[in-house]
């Protein structure tokens, strides 16, 4: 398993990374020595009845005990700024990646699935960091200094140790094979109930609306139950292991505590001696469990290691040119042969042989049914996805020549599904250019048609808009997604829909603004209804990926059957409706 795109998070801990594990070393190597002086203690102090002897050895024990302190408390402080800068690292660069991706690489990932790769992976990654470099440390070493000083009191009994060794490294083979599964369909299905809860809060309006709560909670608690069964399932088998090893450890303290019973009452071993050998099988034996916790942890973790490597190593498809321009100075538009295809592939075109010109400044609008691919259209042009074949020109230069920060900064982009963030009114226009100044915010929202209703609300411009844009009309959230898109001062705008939920009046009034305020802008408008691009300089018609019609509204009128049928369609519905 690939852990080395994980390492690189290490970096500005080191240090801690070092001397944690140091430190944890020493305390081990102080405690080791315990038993060692109580063997004496018992030996040439107690049975002996040599009072200075016990109470300098008493003083050596204290001081002993306070050293370990020090060592303890030091290594506890390393460990933690270790481990928690570790996670915060490996969260920056994770959410950094993800920034950088590009639709295609998006499409890979389910937010929630991302959510908890972000969160719960990387905490599980946390402790076994934190674990690695003290409980690792402390076991392997505990094991390491309580057979050597085993070794040092009796040869002959330290040979015992080496039965649990065959025992326990079978056990962690077992694990090995059957745990990493388990736990793989466990985070699998955190993400499905992740994914599940976001989409029940997403549209939790639609849900109490049609009535459907006992719905979304049957559902909930069936992908909840399962994950319940997959947990358990998984647990099952590490929690059987630790009988398994404490039956080791009694088992080999008792042959010890037996063997070693005979050899003092032989003489070959001192009541002392017996007493630390004691103290150092519980010492290498506990290691070993603990050494096989560390590992069964890391075996709990593995698939997080896998699923953060798989964001760490996920290589963005669209990115910058060698030596890229830095400057877009015409923005006419030409699209030459283009295909696309979302999944890449020639037998699954969205897009076909699209061959289109539109002048700087001109107004285009595009039509067609949904899943005509009209969206797809205007996506390439920012490069949010590549085109399959052909290319696309902007002020006669390829758009992946251009680097991507000048390209998306002089295209701007206004949704049908307008998104808000929590933050002022203010806050939100200023993503489309934080360095606006109030009189270019105040000027986008007249021209969007916004600023009448921001100036009636408590605080105006510093109205607290909450998360996703709840508190406002859908028409209000894509009349501030518009003042946005204006306030960049684009070279080229492009309107997805974004203004379906507003009404015609209003809609006139917006058009009539770009066309004034934006002369030069070269404006792209997707719409559903006809009004809202019968005046544009040229229609694109769309119809399964392909161009079907393209002229102004009078010349389709009269010769595109597809454009005819949907303004006499909606012509009838408005006739229909005044009636």
């Amino acid at each position: 398993m690939k852990i080395r795109p994980i390492l690189g998070s290490l970096k500005g801990f080191y240090k801690e990374t070092i001397l944690a594990p140091l430190f944890v070393i020493i305390d081990t190597l102080l405690f080791s020595q315990i038993p060692f002086i109580i063997a004496r203690l018992i030996d040439n102090g107690i049975n002996a009845g040599d009072k200075e002897y016990i109470i300098n050895t008493g003083i050596q024990l204290l001081l002993v005990t306070l050293m370990m302190t020090v060592t303890g408390v030091l290594g506890g402080v390393f460990t933690a700024k270790g481990a928690t800068g570790f996670s915060k690292n490996l969260r920056h660069n994770l959410f950094y990646k993800i920034e950088d991706y590009s639709f295609s690489n998006l499409d890979k990932f389910s937010s929630s699935s991302l959510i908890v790769r972000l969160t719960t992976d990387v905490q599980r990654l946390q402790n076994v960091y934190q674990m690695s470099i003290r409980g690792a440390f402390r076991a392997l070493s505990s094991i390491i200094f309580a057979i050597y000083m085993s070794y040092i009191i009796s040869p002959k009994l330290s040979m015992t140790f080496l039965f649990a060794v065959p025992i326990l490294v079978t056990l962690l083979i077992v694990i090995i094979k059957l745990a990493f599964p388990r736990f793989e369909k466990v985070f699998k299905e955190i993400d499905n109930l992740n994914r599940v809860v976001k989409e029940n809060l997403d549209g939790i309006r639609v849900v109490k609306a049609y009535v459907q709560n006992e719905y979304e909670v049957k559902k909930f608690k069936e992908r909840s139950s399962l994950l319940e069964k997959l947990y358990v399932n998984a647990y099952k088998l590490m929690v059987s292991v630790m009988p398994i090893m404490l039956f080791c450890v009694f088992a080999i303290t008792i042959v010890i505590v037996f063997l070693g019973s005979k050899m003092v009452i032989s003489t070959e071993l001192t009541t002392g001696e017996l007493v630390s050998l004691v103290s150092y099988t519980s010492m290498a034996l506990f290691g070993l469990i603990m050494f096989s916790g560390v590992f069964v942890m890391a075996i709990v973790a593995s698939p997080s290691i896998k699923r953060v490597v798989e964001v760490l190593e996920e290589v963005p498809d669209i990115k910058d040119e060698k030596n890229p321009i830095t400057e877009l100075n015409n923005a006419d538009i030409e699209f030459k042969d283009v295909s696309f295809s979302y999944l890449k592939r020639d037998d699954k075109l969205c897009l076909e042989n699209i061959n289109l010109k539109i002048k700087q400044g001109e107004k285009i609008g595009i039509i067609g049914s949904t899943g005509s691919s009209k969206t797809s259209l205007v996506n390439l042009l920012p490069r949010l996805y590549d085109v399959q074949s052909g290319s696309i020109e902007i002020g006669g230069i390829d758009v992946r020549k251009y680097s991507l920060e000048t390209l998306r900064n002089n295209i701007s982009y206004a949704l049908q599904k307008s998104v808000l963030f929590s933050g002022t009114i203010k806050e939100n226009l200023l993503w489309g250019k934080n360095t606006a100044s109030d009189e270019e915010i105040v000027q986008a929202c007249k021209v969007a048609q916004i600023h009448d209703f921001i100036m009636a609300k408590k605080g105006t411009y510093d109205y607290q808009i909450e998360r996703g844009g709840v508190n406002v009309s859908g028409g209000q959230r894509q009349r501030l997604a518009i003042a946005r898109a204006l306030i960049k001062s684009p070279k080229i705008l492009i309107l997805d829909d974004s203004t379906s939920a507003v009404d015609m009046a209003t809609e006139a009034s917006i058009n009539k603004g770009l066309s004034e305020k934006l002369p030069n802008t070269t404006k792209i408008i997707i719409a559903q209804r006809i009004s809202s691009i019968e005046n544009c300089d040229k229609i694109i018609v769309l119809d399964e990926g392909k161009i079907v019609g393209l002229g102004k509204h009078e010349d389709l009128l009269a010769t595109n059957n597809i454009y005819q049928e949907v303004y006499y369609t909606q012509k009838k519905e408005v006739g229909d409706a005044s009636v």
